[in-house]
């Protein structure tokens, strides 16, 4: 009877299904270079910007098509602020808290959204729906307080408002899900 315990071409195969033909091949010519490992960065943004995160399977199989260990790829990941190791709202809700967003009342905006959503920044709502973040400056300090939904600004924003701006986007999921 023959044991093996060689099964590279399946965990290759694998992890050629998981990131999808176009990153596999980005990979294969990586590892042509004299410096594979000094890809790893790029080909972790390609995979987040295709998938909107990078979920533990992407982390493992970029170890292994990359043949980098998966702690490292795991450790860049994690280290580098971009990165999203969860998957992210449908929206992306930003919170200005520069000096003059702050000064006129960002710190409230941003209470009445936690309350809100139920989240912290940083999470998505567990409808999946939002994901709160605060940002140091949207370069719109003339319309503070400000904040950001996906590419559009709401300016001079208070608390108040924020019911009715969460409300806009709820209706557009809303009606997107009708079929």
């Amino acid at each position: 009877m023959s044991t093996t315990t060689d099964n590279r071409q399946e965990v290759e195969t694998t992890a050629r299904r998981i990131l999808g033909d176009e990153i596999s091949a980005e990979i294969d010519l990586c590892r042509q270079t004299a410096e594979p490992e000094s890809h790893l960065i790029g080909v972790l943004h390609k995979i987040q910007a295709r998938n909107g995160y990078l979920a533990e399977a992407h982390l493992d199989a970029v170890a292994q098509l990359m043949q980098i260990p998966a702690a490292k790829v795991a450790g860049v990941a994690g280290f580098y602020h971009y990165y999203r190791l969860e998957p992210r709202g449908r929206f992306m809700i930003n919170v200005c808290m520069g000096t003059a967003c702050y000064v006129k009342g960002a710190d409230r905006v941003a209470q009445k959204l936690i309350e809100e959503l139920g989240i912290q920044f940083g999470e998505t709502s567990t409808d999946g729906v939002f994901t709160l973040e605060g940002s140091r400056c949207l370069g719109t300090c003339g319309l503070a307080p400000v904040l950001m939904i996906d590419n559009e600004v709401h300016a001079q924003v208070t608390a108040d408002q924020v019911p009715v701006i969460l409300e806009k986007y709820l209706s557009r999921v809303r009606r997107e899900s009708i079929p």
